[in-house]
């Protein structure tokens, strides 16, 4: 095993990433990678010293969306060929680094957990020469990104307008709710057509929580459909680069001063 990521449970436990911003979905194909993009790169532009950590532990995508190749990667870090902090990259026209992850390794999509708390502990220390970091998770409910979620100060559940998206978020902030510590779920409906289709949206899905879990989680940002988005992603290039005076991008812009007027 590594020295960097060396079994100390009890330290890992403790090491919560009040900085951090998870961005979790029960379901794939809402844009939570896009938008964990998006978010960071809005809160550089905020000036914050921001990190994207790619935590999507087997279908990690960032490194693609953004048109990089970075030389390091979640997976070197696992296997003990380097530590975490070496391990990050700057985005040159975006203003923030990026801790890319390996996709298409299965296996570290279902790391033990004291591998995963020492993880969990080295981001935390990492993190604390940041303002924010944005974890991209994986989608889906498995322990590991619930796990993953419960480390940051802020969770944030994507989801669509899409039933199958709102039953998928509706039981990742269930069983989220069971872990300790518990997260702070908030709501981010994306791909509304219009913002009162997205506060309906989040209507629905708060309902459901209020009425079965016995808690009401605030609305923290509607993101509206933009067929800029496609296009940006296409391009493998940020949103706030090349199409920055979009609806979708005033709206994740929205999102990110939301959260630092918060903190």
């Amino acid at each position: 095993m590594s020295a960097t990521l060396k079994p100390r449970a009890e330290t890992a436990r403790a090491a919560r990433l009040r900085n951090g911003i998870a961005v979790a979905s029960g379901k794939g194909g809402v844009g939570k990678t896009w938008l964990s993009i998006t978010l960071c790169h809005a809160l550089a532009r905020l000036g914050r010293k921001a990190l994207l950590f790619d935590g999507d532990l087997g279908l990690a995508n960032v490194d693609i969306q953004l048109g990089l190749a970075p030389e390091r990667d979640l997976g070197g870090v696992l296997a003990g060929r380097y530590s975490l902090a070496e391990a990050k990259c700057p985005v040159p026209d975006g203003g923030f680094d990026v801790i890319a992850g390996r996709s298409g390794s299965g296996g570290l999509a279902n790391l033990p957990a004291e591998r995963l708390a020492s993880l969990c502990a080295d981001l935390a220390a990492l993190g604390a020469s940041y303002d924010r970091v944005v974890l991209d998770l994986g989608a889906g409910i498995e322990g590991t990104v619930r796990n993953l979620a419960a480390q940051a100060g802020t969770c944030l559940v994507i989801t669509t307008d899409e039933p199958t998206a709102m039953t998928d978020a509706y039981a990742f902030i269930k069983l989220s709710l069971m872990g300790t510590p518990r997260p702070d779920p908030r709501l981010v409906v994306n791909a509304a057509e219009t913002r009162a289709e997205g506060e309906r949206t989040y209507g629905t899905l708060r309902k459901a929580c209020k009425s079965f879990l016995k808690i009401s989680p605030p609305l923290a940002g509607i993101i509206r459909r933009d067929g800029k988005v496609k296009e940006a992603i296409r391009h493998q290039a940020p949103l706030l680069t090349r199409h920055p005076n979009t609806a979708a991008a005033a709206d994740v812009e929205a999102l990110a001063q939301r959260l630092v007027a918060d903190s």
